[in-house]
């Protein structure tokens, strides 16, 4: 199924979507994705972040970052690279450390990655804008990989989309991203690590979606099926909303 025209609907009738498709991708990641040893959770609370699925693993929050946990599992970067349009590398000394904005789970569990899907409302304010960039570096400074899905195009406050700010921050730069103009939906994979490595995807309303991987270590990672879950999340919707997204129907004057 082609990746829709979400700006066809307003923002409650996308969040209604996320909503199903985050408890999709989440189910799919508990189901035999995710090596023995991690799970993942839905919106929970980590530190001052809400992410959409945060994924853990039963071993102590205060294990050396970085570090892999044991019995990793997953796919070794060094013999299955993942295939994706794009890859980046930023060296992680350029982060502006804040040592106290840790983000740890309340279970005690070890967080790994976060998983987010932007919405509209990222996208409305200079202000919630930035928030969400300031997220992703906060979570990656702290040693927590990042799963950036934008299937929005940039608007006034992400000119160059979400990873263009993510970059940015990153980089303590002002220079814009090249993001492709025909292909405007960024989906990126930020491994933490000494260094970031960023893996990057760009398609456009009508595209696949391609899986991503998602880092356990800097050397590890699974692979989402943003595509299949995409799908099924799509087929719960309800009729009318469907046909609008798809096209098929007009909204009411």
């Amino acid at each position: 199924m082609p990746v829709h025209d979400w700006t066809r609907v307003d923002a409650g009738i996308f969040h209604d979507f996320h909503v199903g498709w985050v408890w999709l991708i989440r189910t799919a990641l508990n189901d035999g994705l995710l090596p023995d040893g991690y799970y993942a959770l839905a919106e929970q609370h980590a530190g001052q972040t809400v992410p959409d699925v945060l994924t853990l693993h039963a071993s102590p929050a205060a294990a050396a970052r970085w570090s892999e946990p044991p019995g990793a599992g997953g796919l070794a970067v060094a013999d299955a690279p993942p295939r994706v349009y794009r890859q980046e590398t930023v060296d992680s000394s350029l982060l502006a450390r804040r040592r106290t904005v840790a983000i740890r789970h309340v279970s005690g569990h070890r967080l790994v990655a976060v998983l987010e899907i932007v919405s509209p409302a990222n996208k409305d304010r200079t202000a919630t804008a930035a928030a969400l960039a300031a997220k992703a570096v906060d979570a990656l400074d702290a040693g927590v990989h990042f799963l950036l899905v934008d299937l929005f195009p940039p608007g006034p406050h992400d000119p160059y989309g979400f990873h263009g700010l993510i970059r940015q921050r990153l980089d303590q730069s002002d220079e814009p991203y090249d993001l492709p103009v025909d292909r405007p939906l960024t989906l990126a994979s930020y491994a933490a690590g000494p260094h970031i490595d960023i893996y990057l995807e760009h398609i456009a309303v009508g595209d696949d979606l391609p899986q991503m991987p998602l880092f356990l270590s800097p050397g590890r990672y699974i692979n989402v099926p943003l595509e299949t879950t995409y799908q099924s999340a799509c087929r719960s919707m309800p009729a009318f909303w469907r046909d609008v997204v798809e096209g098929q129907q007009a909204l009411p004057q």
